[in-house]
């Protein structure tokens, strides 16, 4: 029968490892230290220190520190890792010891056990290749960590750009359509002057572009990384060379435009660039939730709501009311909008406590910052697909409400003046009667003359 543990052996004396586990020991000392939320790590952040343990080993092989044939098999196995294997063996809860140091270790010892059994040794034996000596060869986790949080969210940024310019492109194509689309504008959520239907989506349009504009320009502060440091910023025991050598490895292997920092112990100190990033998700999570809230507003109804669109029904929306449905996609949008705003602040907080030369609150950070963007990048592809692509709209009801609302007495201050103006508003509320039928009334314009101008002002806001 099959052992089902190993023994292996690290500073703190024996620890029983699973005999089948590519990780080590400091890895299992940290999966039963940590049960706390059963969130394993991140892919992208998986993926992105694999890749910073693989250009580490080009960068310390070019300097003749790290021998070729270590080097490869240290290369290979962490490119299987980018590539989606074993990723199973990436164990350690997100909320761990400070800084990360225990994924560190575990990616390290995966590696170190991967690269051990291809030149056909034993899992666990660290020889020839050792997880501190070799995989973590001229780093700590003091550079490793925040340089694999600016990497996972690099490479999150693409998928949450393209959900935004997506739902972004919906609004603005309906936008386009429905330019002529007459209806009444509101503000304070009382009748407003004149407006269409496409000025408004069209609002909606530019906002969402305008978030991705500020998200996108993050790019290049999150490139800006410090791996080299070592620990506190020093560059201690790096090989000459080693910090340009690996962020050219790092910007080969990931397409970005990968840039040594001017100030390692600074760049260590800081999760500024982090913080900044997640700021202006925070900003574009605000603008989905007032958003999201005009789009459930807009649908309200069907006969005693605003009812200007119709949200597409995805599924049944009420236990008791039979044929109910409710805006569900952006009552989601809403929810996840409010989880982000949270993430953000626990960013924030994280971001300020760190002590010194190092900031220890880095994984819960970075964890926070990956849940931000999934969860965003996810609400709004759903809420495109779902809601967005095939959206209907009203345009009667639309009319109808434009014809007669309230504000219309707006377009009579250039001919009477404001306080004869509100006179007619305050009778139109009144009586319930439109304005329309009062300016006939006063001799001041025809109906159908009022009409179309009411229809001019809305698209062209010009008033003859």
């Amino acid at each position: 029968m099959a052992e089902k543990f190993r023994k292996e052996k690290d500073s703190l004396g024996e620890y029983k490892v699973p005999a089948d586990a590519w990780y080590g020991i400091q890895t299992a000392r940290a999966v039963e230290n940590f049960p706390i939320s059963g969130r394993r790590p991140d892919t992208d952040f998986i993926i992105a220190h694999a890749r910073i343990k693989q250009a580490a080993a080009m960068a310390n092989q070019e300097s003749g520190w790290l021998e070729a044939d270590i080097s490869k098999v240290i290369i290979d196995a962490a490119s299987d890792i980018t590539t989606g294997k074993y990723h199973d063996q990436f164990v350690v809860d997100r909320f761990q010891a400070g800084a990360g140091t225990s994924h560190n270790m575990n990616t390290n010892e995966v590696i170190a056990n991967l690269a051990n059994v291809a030149l056909g040794k034993k899992k666990g034996d660290y020889s020839p290749v050792n997880p501190n000596d070799h995989v973590n060869m001229g780093q700590s986790t003091n550079d490793t960590i925040p340089t694999a949080i600016r990497l996972a969210a690099l490479a999150k940024l693409p998928r949450l750009l393209t959900a935004i310019d997506e739902l972004a492109n919906h609004y603005e194509r309906i936008g386009q359509a429905e330019a002529g689309t007459v209806k009444s504008a509101r503000t304070h959520l009382q009748d407003a002057v004149p407006t269409t239907l496409g000025r408004e989506f069209s609002a909606y349009g530019w906002t969402l572009k305008r978030n991705a504009k500020q998200i996108a320009a993050c790019r290049n502060r999150l490139s800006e990384i410090g791996l080299g440091g070592s620990a506190a910023g020093t560059g201690l025991n790096t090989a000459p060379g080693y910090i340009k050598n690996v962020a050219n490895a790092l910007a080969a292997l990931t397409g970005e435009k990968i840039s040594t920092t001017e100030n390692m112990a600074g760049q260590m100190q800081s999760m500024a660039d982090i913080q900044h990033l997640a700021s202006t998700i925070r900003t574009l999570a605000l603008e989905l939730t007032r958003i999201s809230n005009d789009m459930r507003l807009l649908a309200s109804g069907p006969r005693t709501g605003l009812a200007e669109i119709n949200l597409p029904p995805v599924q049944p929306g009420s236990s008791i009311m039979p044929g109910k449905v409710n805006p569900v996609m952006f009552e989601m949008l809403n929810q996840v909008c409010y989880q982000v705003i949270g993430q953000d602040a626990a960013i924030a907080a994280m971001s300020q406590a760190g002590q010194l030369e190092l900031n220890v609150m880095m994984p819960a950070l970075g964890s926070a910052l990956f849940d931000a963007m999934d969860w965003l990048t996810n609400a709004i592809s759903v809420v495109s697909s779902k809601n967005m692509a095939n959206i209907t709209i009203n345009r009667d009801r639309c009319r109808d409400y434009a014809h007669t609302s309230v504000g219309l007495a707006t377009l009579l201050n250039t001919a009477i003046g404001y306080a004869k103006a509100a006179e007619i508003a305050k009778e139109s509320e009144k009586t319930g009667r439109p304005v329309r039928d009062l300016v006939a009334e006063a001799g001041l314009m025809e109906k159908a003359a009022f009409d179309k101008l009411v229809e001019k002002a809305a698209i062209a806001g010009i008033i003859e």
